[in-house]
């Protein structure tokens, strides 16, 4: 393959495999990347905090099994710079798939910590931010209180930028277990059987991805110097879909067709106003751009941005399939 390494920006993989650090690895995403950087041949370190207390039993024995498989583990804390800034000296790449947790608690605050110490250690080659959904460089607009979820993580990959540490924006799709097995309906997670709300003519694009096909992807572009300071996009064609068809495929494997109700955009706005939960209010904001504006499909993608295009051996599993399970 030749030696990649003449610049910081690309991936040392000559004479070795490149070392890849995930954060949050114990996390919903962040599990299943870990495990795609081992499948893809990466050596493959995860973060161990030494908070972890007893009541997270699970979490450690999900750091065993990563083990086993051949993964290393490395003990640093957020509350101790030294021993991140050691942590991330060890690797080529660094993955964050800490906590998506809205508003500022959680995981904008340790990313930017994570910028810091990479930014100190000097030796990282690629850092990959927790991202992974909607473009947040497209929505500026996007509705309160959702927006600042968005805005936190522009301000996040202004410190990158600005720290000049090279970078891979991985997003654009909605994550199957949420969106497609639900027939993204918003209390449940497992397909109508009766009646399925269609949020308006239920004809916007959407675009459904397959969890463990996301952390694939990720961990496709961590030494691809074509995606360096590059935002990749996950928009497996066969995956672009309306609502509609969405459902359709379901009707059809399941043999019944469902009773439909369409909702209008104002109408279903107006959930919003017997919220008090923000975290819920924000939900609903994020529906309505992803169902009603096409936040993730209302844009072109060249051939060398899109996940799929750029790694054809990934061979995605199709919402059909995906679906099949639930039969």
């Amino acid at each position: 393959m030749g030696d990649v390494c003449e610049e910081r920006s690309s991936v040392c993989v000559s004479g070795g495999r490149t070392r890849v650090l995930v954060v949050g690895g114990t996390g919903y995403v962040g599990k299943r990347i870990v495990r795609a950087c081992l499948a893809e041949g990466h050596e493959t370190y995860v973060l161990q905090r030494p908070e972890i207390g007893r009541h997270e039993i699970e979490k450690v024995q999900m750091l065993m099994s990563f083990k086993k498989l051949g993964a290393k583990l490395v003990e640093a804390s957020f509350s101790d710079h030294r021993s991140l800034v050691s942590a991330v000296k060890l690797v080529d790449v660094v993955i964050s798939a800490v906590s998506g947790v809205h508003f500022r608690s959680h995981s904008i605050l340790l990313q930017l910590k994570l910028v810091d110490a990479i930014k100190e250690a000097g030796n990282v080659k690629r850092f990959l931010p927790s991202e992974y959904g909607m473009d947040p460089s497209r929505m500026g607009k996007a509705l309160p209180p959702g927006r600042e979820t968005f805005d936190e993580k522009m301000e996040v990959r202004r410190a990158i930028e600005a720290a000049g540490i090279p970078h891979t924006y991985v997003l654009g799709a909605c994550l199957a277990s949420y969106f497609a097995g639900s027939l993204s309906q918003l209390e449940t997670l497992f397909p109508p059987k009766e009646k399925v709300t269609i949020y308006g003519d239920g004809n916007v694009k959407v675009v459904f991805v397959d969890e463990d096909d996301m952390a694939r992807y990720i961990a496709k572009t961590v030494d691809d110097p074509r995606t360096v300071n590059k935002t990749v996009y996950v928009r497996p064609p066969d995956n672009v879909l309306t609502h509609m068809e969405l459902v359709g495929i379901w009707e059809k494997l399941s043999g019944k067709e469902l009773d439909k109700t369409h909702i209008h955009a104002h109408d279903f706005l107006s959930n919003m106003k017997h919220l008090d939960n923000k975290g819920q209010k924000a939900g609903i904001g994020f529906m309505f751009h992803l169902f009603y504006e096409g936040c993730l499909t209302n844009f072109h993608v060249g051939e060398d941005e899109e996940a799929s295009s750029l790694y054809p051996d990934v061979k995605y599993t199709r919402m059909v399939d995906y679906l099949r399970m639930f039969l």
